[in-house]
């Protein structure tokens, strides 16, 4: 689809989308550009884009939504592609009242739009330690359990106590390690499920000591990722047993670019926005990179960005 105009999404009373949204404490916008919450700075824009209050309208606002309407819910945008054309239905925020975190001796509960930097300093100020590795991840809490995120030796599922999602009829669920359903950079939870809060173990230890170890996980990724650019984090799950980046090193793809958008130098499992890149571009470059992988190592790289909205939505794999 090359129209940048939004389109509404067919339903059976074939009225405006606004007027089909509930009533709601939070704040309701229509054709919002989502270029402006990404760190690809890309992308079009969302019919609706709704920030609940808090979890009561979150769940009010899903138990009343028309069924036919459909459902995305972002975090902070930071390993999210927004396709050109944008997002049909309503993009749901998380705001201010889903930042929280508090502490009760070894649990640290925290909400699906904390930053996990600020969650692992929280954790650090509190003398836990274990969230230390949160703060090598860009990104929010939500996103985070959704693709059991992890680095530096660590992941989520390490950490893991309970979490709260509410489902697309707003039914709220309390869930464990097990329904978690956790593997690498997965989780079997519903994609159309919001997650909403976490609570984390950690273990008790020496403030400096843990504040040390962030500031050398901050040192590693000055060093060896493009931080300072517009950059979506990870592109690629690695395979089993292998290294994207190696993978896509091997067959050329460092410093590969399509316009504006380009494979990072310093670290080639990153794409880069170096100024007007569309999202088409940036996709197709990581299309590429894909196809080269799979020709030479018969190895299908999986998408660890999520790419969000109209332009082609296809399977994974399909046609790759």
């Amino acid at each position: 689809m090359n129209d940048m105009t939004p389109m509404e999404p067919q339903n059976s009373t074939n009225k405006k989308l606004m007027d089909l949204m509930p009533q709601v404490r939070g704040r309701l916008r229509e054709n919002a550009d989502l270029s402006k919450v990404t760190w690809f700075q890309v992308g079009g824009p969302a019919d609706i884009l709704f920030k609940p209050e808090d979890d009561a309208d979150l769940a009010e606002f899903l138990k009343n939504l028309p069924g036919d309407i459909p459902v995305h819910v972002i975090g902070v945008g930071s390993n999210l592609l927004v396709r050109d054309a944008g997002v049909r239905g309503v993009v749901i925020r998380l705001g201010r009242h889903f930042a929280k975190m508090n502490n009760e001796g070894d649990k640290l509960t925290v909400g699906a739009g904390a930053l996990d930097g600020h969650v692992a300093r929280f954790a650090a100020d509190a003398g836990l330690e274990g969230a230390e590795f949160l703060s090598g991840i860009p990104g929010g809490i939500g996103g985070a359990l959704r693709m059991n995120a992890g680095a530096y030796g660590a992941d989520i599922s390490d950490i893991f106590l309970s979490a709260v999602a509410y489902d697309r009829k707003g039914q709220r669920h309390e869930l464990s390690l097990k329904e978690m359903g956790f593997s690498y950079r997965h989780t079997d939870v519903p994609k159309d499920w919001i997650f909403t809060e976490a609570t984390f173990r950690l273990t008790p230890g020496d403030r400096q000591e843990i504040l040390d170890r962030m500031a050398d996980i901050s040192r590693n990724r000055e060093e060896s990722q493009p931080i300072r650019s517009r950059t979506g984090g990870s592109t690629f799950a690695n395979p089993p047993g292998k290294k994207a980046w190696e993978l896509i090193d091997d067959v050329g793809g460092r410093g590969f670019s399509i316009g504006d958008a380009m494979v990072s130098e310093k670290h080639c499992n990153f794409l880069i926005n170096k100024g007007a890149a569309r999202a088409a571009d940036l996709e197709a470059v990581g299309e590429e990179l894909r196809r080269r992988v799979f020709a030479k190592h018969d190895t299908l790289l999986r998408w660890e960005i999520v790419r969000l909205g109209d332009a082609g939505e296809r399977m994974e794999g399909a046609g790759s």
